[in-house]
């Protein structure tokens, strides 16, 4: 069954992939998008936002998965923005959300630590001594040297909590690391961090800062898994369709439509798990294991449905001048970001358990 989606959603679609010019550079895409508005969807109105949420967030990033965009956006609106927003002071909000509303600043979060995707109880711990002292490792963080904040979940005595670090802060150590697209990622070392309580995100109270920010990195996550499995699936059936073996195209080749077909059935399963779990978030309701399943369908589908659409492509699928290899680049640091597959099943089993 397909969501409809209301008038607002369909004219944020259509504005989003409006702004995406083919091969444009990064840093236009981002200041496309500033330019837009659609940097500031989620934003209060009090700040010159639209007062939207994660629905329309979603939107934008499935837009840009359809292209593969390698722009901060993830990060910045489904680790930054949303999380802000819902836990933020009016202080911290007005500090942080309007200069990423006009595209001059990046927000990302500190969501793993080594062998921990998206923990719950953070071996990074704040210590207090007047001020907060925070110590420990993350890993994966992305755009966290170009950021101006970075969310950081950390252990309280009595609790959990997300601090807002500074990059640049003194005891902050950043170590770049690889990645298949070539975004980039860090190792983050916090010896000793000073951070205060205005720095401290608990607009839902002592742990749940973290619960609020892991379900919006997964529905921003899933939203744009759901658009680079679509943008991958749309190439290569253009090629099979076009391309001609023996006098006929590709894709009038049982063998051929019988894989395109395992392609779109694995697009069209994570595009329903993922618009199910962003409406049920955007709505109110509990949305943990939508979340957790459309994280585990991605996980699992998209690397394989991007190796067969390689397959497809033949020798074009290997030659990095072709757009192809952005898709499956991107799938990969995705299935990282969520934890893997096997991760993403335990959280499910857990459901299954509970």
């Amino acid at each position: 069954m397909d969501f409809q989606f209301d008038e607002t959603q369909t004219e944020v679609t259509a504005l989003t992939a409006g702004v995406l010019g083919k091969d444009r550079e990064p840093a236009d895409t981002w200041r496309a998008l500033a330019d837009a508005g659609l940097l500031a969807l989620a934003l209060p109105a009090e700040l010159g936002g639209d007062g939207l949420g994660v629905a329309e967030v979603a939107l934008v990033l499935t837009e840009l998965g359809r292209v593969a965009s390698p722009t901060p956006a993830l990060a910045t609106l489904a680790f930054g923005v949303l999380p802000v927003t819902a836990l933020g002071g009016p202080d911290q909000r007005a500090a942080l959300l309007p200069p990423v509303a006009a595209g001059d600043s990046v927000l990302t979060a500190a969501l793993h630590e080594p062998s921990a995707p998206f923990t719950t109880r953070p071996a990074t711990a704040a210590e207090s001594a007047g001020d907060w002292r925070l110590s420990g490792v993350k890993v994966g963080v992305p755009f966290a040297a170009e950021a101006t904040r970075i969310l950081t979940p950390a252990s309280l005595p009595g609790g959990t909590g997300v601090f807002l670090v500074d990059p640049r802060a003194d005891g902050v150590t950043l170590t770049p690391t690889r990645t298949s697209c070539g975004t980039p990622d860090y190792t983050m070392t916090l010896d000793s961090v000073t951070v205060t309580d205005a720095d401290l995100l608990n607009g839902h109270g002592p742990g749940e800062s973290i619960a609020t920010l892991h379900r919006f990195a997964l529905a921003g996550s899933v939203a744009f898994g759901d658009g680079l499995l679509a943008g991958a699936l749309a190439l290569t059936t253009k090629h099979v369709g076009e391309r001609e073996q023996f006098g006929r195209p590709l894709a009038a080749f049982q063998a051929v439509a019988q894989q395109i077909a395992d392609v779109y059935v694995a697009s069209r399963t994570v595009q329903l798990a993922a618009r199910s779990a962003v409406w049920r978030l955007g709505a109110g309701l509990d949305a943990d294991a939508e979340l957790d399943i459309a994280a585990y369908w991605l996980a699992e589908e998209a690397p394989g449905a991007l190796a067969v659409c390689h397959h497809l492509h033949g020798g074009i699928g290997v030659d990095e001048t072709y757009p192809l290899h952005r898709f499956s680049s991107a799938v990969k640091d995705l299935g990282r970001t969520l934890g893997g597959a096997s991760h993403r099943l335990a959280a499910v089993g857990e459901l299954v358990a509970g």
